[in-house]
């Protein structure tokens, strides 16, 4: 059997080293936001996590309002619950489908952000967290739902 060379080791203590380094600086959000997700094995049994389907970011022509600033739109769903709402600067807007009474929860990897009522059409404003992952988390009469999480930047 032939010995490697030994400059072969050298290069991959100093790869392994750069990639300890690299891992050593990660930002201090990314690992709130692995603590938040983790606490997800503890919520309720029926809570329905509603999956992201339309995001406007996706699509350049629909990132921004004419006369306004920019705006994203986003709609979730889940069986026969749709959470559609829209971000900008100001705020949060949307609307859940089916109406039915409740409260809206926006919230971050920290914990619960805002809460707002849902009213009799079933809309509700919040305000916009500063940056970071997010999710909205609704308990109405009829269901309990909360979308996936989603980045605003």
């Amino acid at each position: 059997m032939i010995d490697p060379p030994d400059d072969l080791d050298e290069e991959l203590l100093a790869s392994l080293g750069a990639a300890r380094a690299e891992a050593a600086s990660v930002p201090a959000e990314f690992f709130a936001a692995a603590h938040g997700a983790l606490a997800w094995r503890t919520v309720e049994m029926d809570l329905a996590i509603a999956e992201l389907t339309f995001d406007s970011a996706r699509d350049a022509q629909l990132a921004t309002r004419s006369g306004g600033g920019p705006v994203r739109l986003l709609t979730f769903g889940t069986g026969e619950v749709t959470v559609e709402f829209e971000v900008t600067a100001t705020g949060i807007a949307g609307q859940l489908t089916p109406v039915s009474g409740g409260q809206v929860t926006c919230q971050t990897a920290a914990g619960d952000f805002d809460e707002a009522p849902v009213d009799e059409v079933g809309c509700f404003l919040l305000r916009t967290p500063a940056s970071g992952p997010f999710r909205l988390r609704a308990r109405t009469h009829d269901y309990t739902v909360a979308t996936s999480w989603v980045c605003l930047g």
